[in-house]
């Protein structure tokens, strides 16, 4: 005991410290930041998760914008045409289609007998 004494003699905040009371509320403060199942960091974890799936979310409803416009277009013949043209490269009965690849398109191969 004259240990004790002796710093809170030196130290008197010491004193304070020591109260039930305040230890109650330094593991209540500790439990509930580090162990709790609502800590601070399991609240940045879920923060940032929330983040994320909102930018997916706004990511999503851009390409439902773009789509519906593309619906839209695609519900005019002429549109739809030149879609069907360009995109699988359909044509009329009395036309031909040239399919042109150039050569700074089209992937590089490797040459196996360099090994």
């Amino acid at each position: 005991m004259p240990i004790f004494k002796n710093l809170l003699s030196r130290y008197p905040f010491l004193k304070i410290l020591g109260s039930r009371y305040v230890l109650v509320l330094i593991f209540v403060g500790i439990w509930l930041i580090f162990l709790d199942n609502y800590s601070y960091f399991e609240q940045q974890v879920l923060n940032k998760e929330i983040q994320e799936l909102e930018d997916n979310k706004q990511y999503y409803i851009d390409e439902i914008k773009k789509d519906s416009i593309s619906i839209k277009q695609l519900k005019n013949t002429d549109q739809t045409e030149k879609y069907a043209r360009e995109k699988y490269f359909m044509k009329r009965e009395d036309e031909d289609i040239y399919i042109i690849d150039f050569e700074e398109d089209a992937p590089k191969e490797e040459d196996s007998t360099a090994l």
